[in-house]
């Protein structure tokens, strides 16, 4: 989904898109509130909700494999419950990376089930259930910050540091899906993503408005060894914000020739794959997409596009160590 541009307006200069909008966000906001008051089920482990308060993409799932990591690290059996998106599949269901297609599971399930097991299940208690029964030691919530059938034992906040809450409205006036102090009264951590400059900008506008702790990380991309410096590519990507996974590119060097910005989750058909493939030969170009986008491609593609993979870094973990050790997740 396209965001209208009114959506990123300073918080104290809404514009009259957004004031007229203003009380379907209020309905929307109140929707949001009865389905969070829910009693939920209460699992056996603990259950680590990774969510946000912003619609569209914010980082939630390499928060989920750095999160999957760091208790891997400590011998802890990390199991992710996801709904997911784009899926055909209802689920409860364990995805397998080598039989499940994203068009079954959904493309998130299916890149963090490379890393840790990964369950998609429409009803996320049936898919917290089914976890629990497997053996899981901890569960993480790949969203689900406002669907209230499990209860939380922590929960973190993912935002963009850049985009940081837009004009602070609620959908449609603008880019939350609740109030920032409702959402956050929930939350035990925010982690905002983004380089210094963005973090910084962050700071600037938001600081007043965040209640709880902050985590300031980075999304920094992988070494694999190839060689991006004026390597010509010609991109796409479907995720929530095409145009960050542009400028790592450019940031590593790479000569961007064409950038083709598809919306989130878009299915990867062998038409456009195909359309794309006779551009990049005609550039003389290196078809390049994300690690997200990777698992939708058609299998006759595979070979031909390299992907660039990122990892979420950070100079200091001590707030979700300190939450991580309030769970005995030590």
């Amino acid at each position: 989904m396209k965001e209208p541009n009114f959506w990123s307006n300073p918080a104290d200069r809404p514009g009259l898109a957004a004031r007229v909008l203003a009380p379907l966000g209020a309905i929307y906001a109140d929707q949001t509130a009865r389905r969070v008051a829910k009693s939920g089920l209460e699992a056996s482990v603990p259950v680590i909700c990774i969510g946000n308060i912003n619609a569209g993409g914010t980082g939630k799932t390499p928060t989920v494999i750095a999160l999957s990591q760091r208790l891997i690290e400590r011998g802890k059996s990390v199991h992710v419950v996801s709904r997911g998106y784009g899926g055909s599949l209802d689920g409860p269901l364990r995805v397998d990376e080598r039989h499940h297609s994203a068009d079954q599971v959904g493309d998130e399930p299916l890149l963090i089930a490379a890393f840790t097991p990964a369950w998609i299940s429409k009803d996320r208690a049936a898919g917290v259930r089914a976890a629990q029964e497997d053996g899981a030691d901890v569960i993480l919530l790949d969203d689900g910050m406002q669907n209230g059938s499990v209860e939380k034992d922590a929960t973190f906040v993912v935002v963009d540091a850049h985009r940081g809450f837009g004009n602070g409205r609620v959908i449609p006036a603008g880019p939350l899906r609740e109030p920032i102090s409702r959402g956050l009264a929930r939350a035990d951590a925010v982690i905002s993503i983004g380089d210094a400059a963005a973090q910084d900008r962050f700071s600037s506008l938001w600081s007043n408005a965040v209640t709880v702790p902050r985590l300031s990380a980075e999304l920094t991309p992988l070494q694999t060894g190839f060689d991006w410096t004026d390597q010509p590519v010609l991109a796409f990507a479907g995720i929530g914000h095409p145009e960050k996974f542009f400028a790592t590119l450019k940031g590593l060097g790479a000569n961007l020739l064409r950038a083709e910005a598809l919306s989130d989750h878009q299915p990867l058909s062998t038409q456009l794959m195909t359309r794309l493939e006779i551009e990049a030969l005609a550039l003389g170009a290196q078809m390049v997409t994300t690690e997200k986008d990777a698992v939708r491609l058609p299998r006759a593609f595979r070979q031909k596009v390299v992907t660039l993979p990122v990892r979420l870094t950070s100079e200091d973990w001590s707030v979700l160590d300190g939450i991580l050790a309030r769970l005995g997740l030590e």
